[in-house]
């Protein structure tokens, strides 16, 4: 007896009608953003993600030497391969690049609510435009796929954040960009961290001034509005040059939260720069969206999250490209379906039953049903023999519109009768007439006649 790996799922018809369900929503909206879809290997080379994230991801990984004496992983993540596709034809593509993609992904770590060792997640990512209207579309499009399954202002909120203005912060501090990063990693981790823990982290790199530098964090963290940011940051920054740059992102702000006003979906956003995003390849404005509580505040792992990098591709080998994308999971995704009931019944079910009499009626149907499944429907029927009381009760299980009913009469008069399997009702027609009459008959369904 063979069980499946831990943190990996077996897929039942019932779960891939799920799964699908969700696929088929991402691949709509990416479709309407206008994103073209890509794909690449499963495997690849182990320092594709060393180079990216480090050497410590390499403990995440699954991860070994093939026969060809190569180190290789099955992928984490999609960005870095993606990043390599495009940087390996860069000078070729039409820029802006619009692609999005859906995959499994692998990380052998701890199994939790939320995350397993394989997930499947969307990516999409567009290049090539270094301007907050680049941002804008990621961000409405991802807002846009979370509205489509049922969520509400008031079930979620993107928390937008930003890099840059985090990078002119610790400017001002004083650190450098290796420095600042070390920084920023603590900070992100601020919400899961006691006070305490955080003066203790941040002793190496203030000694006693930490209280005055969380007090100044905290500041930044606690705006909720552009106009409070403006201020905090302006008070912020202690000289001209960094009040200029301060005002020349702000300005970039504007322009970000104008584009997703005018696209509807400015109730969904809140400006949060409690969102750092930890990875070091992250350069501008960065997004969570989690689900809230009651409180508004956030709870649980983030729906969905992402940003722009504009180095990654760079980072690799290539010319520098900018770049900003988000990636989606499909296991909190579900999960937050799931306990918000917003994942609707879900039925798998052929268009028509064929029910049939002896050999001969049999044989008419199959060859009606090969027909009509050259023409686009679904057809199913009893693979063996039984009797017409049978055959009726599996009709009705199968989920069916209608049924095609094959008797010696109907043979005889080259007919069939068609039978609504919900209302009851039925109807006889021509077996030349199928084609032409099945598609009104399944949209619309037979009447019972009147008084039955």
């Amino acid at each position: 007896m063979f069980e499946v790996l831990p943190g990996f799922r077996d897929f039942f018809p019932e779960d891939c009608l799920q799964r699908n369900f969700i696929f088929s929503h991402w691949k709509s909206w990416a479709r309407r953003f206008d994103f073209l879809e890509y794909d690449i290997p499963t495997l690849e080379p182990l320092e594709l993600f060393t180079r990216k994230s480090g050497e410590e991801i390499v403990s995440q990984l699954f991860h070994f030497v093939d026969q060809g004496g190569r180190e290789v992983s099955l992928r984490p993540e999609l960005t870095p391969s993606l990043a390599r596709m495009v940087g390996s034809r860069i000078n070729s593509l039409k820029r802006p690049v619009k692609w999005f993609n859906i995959a499994e992904n692998f990380r052998y770590e701890r199994q939790q609510k939320g995350r397993l060792r394989s997930h499947y997640q969307f990516n999409a990512d567009i290049f090539g435009e270094p301007g907050p209207q680049a941002d804008a579309e990621i961000i409405s499009l991802v807002i846009s796929v979370l509205r489509d399954f049922g969520f509400r202002p008031a079930d979620i909120k993107l928390r937008l954040s930003d890099r840059t203005l985090w990078s002119i912060f610790l400017e001002s501090f004083g650190f450098e960009q290796e420095r600042a990063l070390e920084v920023l990693a603590v900070i992100d981790k601020m919400e899961r961290m006691s006070r305490e823990d955080l003066l203790e982290k941040l002793k190496p790199y203030f000694n006693e001034a930490g209280e005055d530098f969380l007090a100044s964090v905290e500041l930044l963290r606690s705006q909720r509005d552009l106009a409070g940011l403006r201020r905090a940051m302006e008070s912020l920054a202690p000289t001209a040059g960094l009040k200029a740059r301060v005002r020349e992102r702000l300005g970039n702000w504007e322009q970000l939260l104008s584009t997703l006003e005018s696209q509807g979906v400015g109730d969904y956003l809140q400006l949060d720069l409690g969102i750092v995003r930890g990875l070091a390849y992250y350069t501008g404005f960065v997004f969570e969206v989690f689900q809230i509580n009651d409180k508004g505040q956030p709870e649980g792992r983030a729906l969905a999250g992402g940003g722009r990098y504009d180095h990654l591709v760079g980072l690799l080998g290539y010319p520098d490209v900018p770049a900003v994308g988000f990636g989606m999971g499909d296991v909190v995704l579900g999960d937050a379906l799931q306990e918000k009931g917003l994942m609707p019944p879900l039925i798998d079910a052929p268009d028509i039953f064929c029910v049939t009499g002896g050999e001969a009626e049999r044989l008419l149907a199959m060859e009606d049903a090969m027909a009509l499944r050259q023409n686009g429907f679904r057809v199913s029927y009893p693979l063996k023999g039984t009797g017409f009381g049978k055959q009726f009760k599996l009709a009705g299980q199968s989920g069916s519109r209608v049924a095609l009913v094959y008797g010696s009469e109907e043979r005889e008069k080259g007919t069939v009768k068609v039978r609504d399997l919900q209302s009851g009702g039925e109807r006889e027609i021509p077996r030349s007439h199928l084609l032409k009459h099945l598609p009104d008959i399944i949209a619309e369904g037979i009447p019972t006649e009147s008084g039955d």
